[in-house]
């Protein structure tokens, strides 16, 4: 028992110590979240089929049932297909460049950022498929998150003088691996970049009056009015009988998927 005890007690005081530091406490538990959860998929997968698959449809991100289903731009931030190289890829990802950011931004500013770009790779869905007559769309995983880190880092990088030609490189690339590789939401990407490109905007120029403000203020403010924004833009854009739809039977006819 005093083994145990003590082992939780160096734990504990490990990642007190990171978190006092601003080391990526955040981006570790983002990454152990997601891991979990993949396993979670992977073992229903396997055990049994019809659980994994009501996984699926309930946790990732559907752009038809967005309205109904709220947790779904979030739970799908930390779904990846049942295949390695997909949380893998991901999470490396985050591991790359999730240390940096935390640490210009601190712990709950990161994490805002990450949450706000995941639902903004979620809005690009829905406006897709408005203009698209599609709301079958589907998709989950970290990517589009990511890639509003990446517009952070490509922002915070020119406005420090670094070399970002690398970084554009690996962006552009990114961003095209839909060409090549398939059922690629570059939607979601598209989405999360340019949310992350508005935020990180704001909070280093926006309105005058708050730039002074401490960096947790203007997170307060910005991320607030981008999340209404993005509830009101996806109100919007869906369509009028989707949503009378919605609240007739509480549900969508499987027509609509057919």
């Amino acid at each position: 028992m005093s083994n145990e005890h003590g082992g939780a007690g160096h734990w504990y005081q490990k990642v007190r110590y990171q978190w006092q530091s601003g080391g990526p406490v955040i981006t570790w538990a983002i990454v152990i979240a997601c891991a979990a959860v993949w396993l979670v998929e992977v073992l229903l997968k396997y055990i049994s089929p019809s659980l994994f698959a009501d996984m699926i449809f309930n946790g990732s991100f559907t752009s038809g049932l967005a309205l109904m289903k709220p947790w779904m731009w979030f739970t799908s931030m930390f779904m990846h297909d049942p295949n390695v190289l997909h949380v893998l890829g991901n999470m490396l990802t985050l591991i790359a460049i999730g240390p940096y950011l935390e640490g210009l931004l601190g712990h709950w500013c990161f994490l805002a950022v990450y949450m706000i770009c995941g639902l903004g790779a979620s809005e690009g869905l829905i406006v897709y498929s408005h203009f698209a007559n599609n709301w079958a769309m589907s998709a989950y995983g970290a990517s589009g998150a990511l890639f509003g880190l990446f517009a952070m880092m490509l922002l915070v990088f020119r406005r420090t003088h670094t070399d970002i030609r690398a970084m554009v490189v690996w962006i552009v690339v990114d961003l095209a691996m839909p060409l090549f590789v398939p059922h690629v939401a570059w939607q979601a990407h598209v989405g999360g970049f340019i949310t992350g490109l508005l935020l990180t905007w704001l909070l280093l120029d926006g309105v005058p009056a708050l730039r002074r403000r401490p960096l947790w203020v203007r997170m307060l403010v910005y991320g607030g009015i981008i999340v209404v924004v993005l509830i009101a833009l996806a109100v919007l854009l869906t369509p009028q009988w989707l949503i009378q739809l919605l609240r007739q039977t509480g549900q969508l006819d499987s027509a609509v998927f057919v």
